[in-house]
């Protein structure tokens, strides 16, 4: 018997080899082996990805516990951004007999009110007064709450720091028409120091009709009402700071310092650049309430800022027109310094208001 080539000799074939995948091959098979998931409804897409019907099925329950809040939002805050029409017009509110209608037969004046503000020197006066009280008010009243949270957090007992907190957090709920008359009945010039130096035969002061002193009044005003707000803020940020940190620096040799410098602060800093990022947003708003208070006591040229001026223009001289392009120029302004801030934020490697 002849045997062929790759025979047996009893004449049969070995088994044919099985080829292995080429190295071309191969990656299309693993590009066919993607993980998918296969969703309630049946439709599959890649992992970690769900459609947005299925998040709406499953958060309803949250979507409709904040339909309210949205309403009122709209209602109250974006609705009324409509009104800004009448900063180019020449508003008359009695042009007819609803005052909504009334924006329809007013006439348009395009940007003569801006140019009016450019040229008002009142108007100048309200913004350098509103610039340097919030320059005040950063360098001043902003790392107060910071540094009191610091101060706070290292008290050892809990129920010392619960007092204390509660103590410092108790004016938030004053409102302004309360905090400036306690600061009257202190500081006045019927008040309790200045009638205490009098019977000792010292002279008498009123600190609350000094216009020269009166932007450093406000901001101890600020500090005194809304600084425990910001410590709750901060202590809130210092809880989650895991106390293994602090036990290795330690470890290391660091002391209490250190380990603020280091353990501390670089947890704050979130926190910090949002409350910074929403403070230089809100520069223009260094209060309404608390100035009109003292307006009088202290005159216009000292405590007049941009939302006084607004309500001085438009509410007691009826100027709509007028006061409705200040506030315009006064929010696109602000709107320009959040993204600024918040550009800035990103940069230094923080998340700001949003993420990139």
């Amino acid at each position: 018997m002849s045997l062929t080539a790759g025979s047996r000799p009893d004449g049969t074939r070995p088994p044919a080899a099985v080829e292995e995948p080429t190295a071309a091959v191969a990656p299309a098979a693993a590009k066919d082996q993607v993980p998918r998931r296969t969703n309630k409804a049946g439709k599959t897409g890649k992992a970690g990805k769900v459609p947005w019907r299925i998040r709406l099925r499953r958060d309803r329950a949250l979507i409709l516990m904040t339909l309210p809040v949205i309403a009122l939002l709209l209602l109250f805050n974006y609705v009324p951004l409509l009104g800004n029409v009448v900063a180019f017009q020449e508003y008359d509110p009695y042009v007819s007999s609803n005052g909504m209608t009334a924006i329809f037969h007013s006439p348009w004046v395009g940007v003569e009110q801006f140019s009016r503000m450019l040229d008002d020197p009142l108007f100048w006066s309200a913004t350098k007064n509103t610039i340097v009280l919030f320059v005040l008010q950063l360098v001043l009243f902003f790392p107060v709450p910071i540094v009191l949270a610091l101060v706070i957090n290292s008290v050892i007992r809990p129920r010392v720091r619960a007092v204390a907190q509660a103590i410092m957090y108790l004016p938030h709920f004053f409102s302004w028409v309360l905090v400036v008359t306690v600061f009257q009945q202190i500081l006045g010039g019927a008040g309790i120091i200045a009638q205490t130096l009098e019977k000792h035969g010292w002279s008498g002061f009123d600190l609350m009709t000094n216009a020269d002193l009166f932007k450093y009044l406000v901001i101890g005003q600020s500090v005194w009402k809304d600084a425990g707000w910001g410590i709750i803020v901060f202590l809130a940020a210092l809880s989650a700071v895991s106390t293994d940190l602090y036990e290795a620096a330690a470890m290391d040799g660091a002391g209490r310092w250190r380990r603020m410098w280091h353990v501390t602060l670089p947890a704050l800093r979130p926190v910090i650049a949002l409350l910074l990022v929403l403070r230089v947003g809100d520069a223009l708003s260094v209060g309404f309430e608390q100035f009109l208070l003292q307006r009088w006591a202290v005159g216009a040229g000292a405590s007049e800022v941009l939302d006084t001026y607004v309500w001085n223009v438009g509410i007691q001289n009826g100027d709509f027109s007028y006061a409705a392009a200040v506030g315009l120029v006064k929010g696109v302004i602000g709107v320009c310094l959040v993204l600024g801030a918040n550009k800035v934020a990103h940069l230094l490697g923080e998340q700001g208001v949003y993420k990139k």
